[in-house]
């Protein structure tokens, strides 16, 4: 049985990445929640990441268990479970990896003025000429892929990907600093909105005391 580590869901953004690719590949996976912001987080978490941060995968037990943490890292090992979580087509699969890659490693900017609170509204905050261009960056990915792809499904490649996964936690991110998008980015916002995993995850958060 795999099992998830994850922090709070309504600001682990991190968090949401795998959990989300789990669910819409249909992997069954027991879901282990740890506080953030508190003393004991960190110590809580190094019982099971040896990272220290939120999320960990655990697939196994004993000298057979296999621990993998980042959540990239977890998405590329569910995917080796459920293959469908990459486009099949290589040209595609490599587009997908690529942007995948490049939010996991960029728009550095955004995450620290918009940082994902699902239950907050800050209409018209956190915009700065830094912000800006990595909102632009995330637009132009987003309306390239879906002005590519759109024949096959609602989706950045069509169908659901790890991609989709990657850039899930910006749609709560526009969404609370409430950042206009072009009608086809818009779109696909509100297909992952409409998720039942994401429904499930925004009522998780709604729910959240900390």
């Amino acid at each position: 049985m795999l099992r998830l580590v994850i922090g709070d869901r309504n600001f682990s953004s991190w968090s949401l990445r795998p959990w989300l690719a789990a669910r819409q590949a249909g992997l069954a996976f027991e879901e282990i929640g740890v506080r953030l912001r508190h003393a004991e987080t960190k110590a809580d978490i190094l019982k099971h990441s040896p990272s220290g941060k939120v999320p960990c995968l655990i697939d196994g037990e004993g000298d057979a268990r296999v621990v993998v943490w980042d959540s990239l890292a977890i998405c590329e090992y569910l995917a080796e479970l459920a293959p469908a979580l990459w486009p099949a087509a290589r040209a595609a699969r490599a587009e997908a990896r690529a942007i995948s890659a490049e939010m996991h490693s960029g728009f550095a900017a955004l995450r620290t003025a918009m940082g994902m609170d699902i239950r907050a509204s800050h209409p018209g905050e956190g915009r700065s000429p830094e912000v800006d261009a990595d909102i632009a960056r995330i637009v132009a990915i987003w309306e390239g892929c879906r002005a590519r792809y759109a024949g096959g499904g609602p989706f950045l490649f069509g169908a659901f990907s790890i991609a989709d996964a990657m850039y899930a936690p910006v749609v709560w991110r526009f969404t609370t600093y409430a950042v206009a998008v072009p009608p086809a980015s818009r779109a696909w916002m509100d297909a992952m909105l409409a998720l039942p995993a994401m429904c499930e995850w925004q009522a998780g958060a709604l729910a959240e005391r900390n």
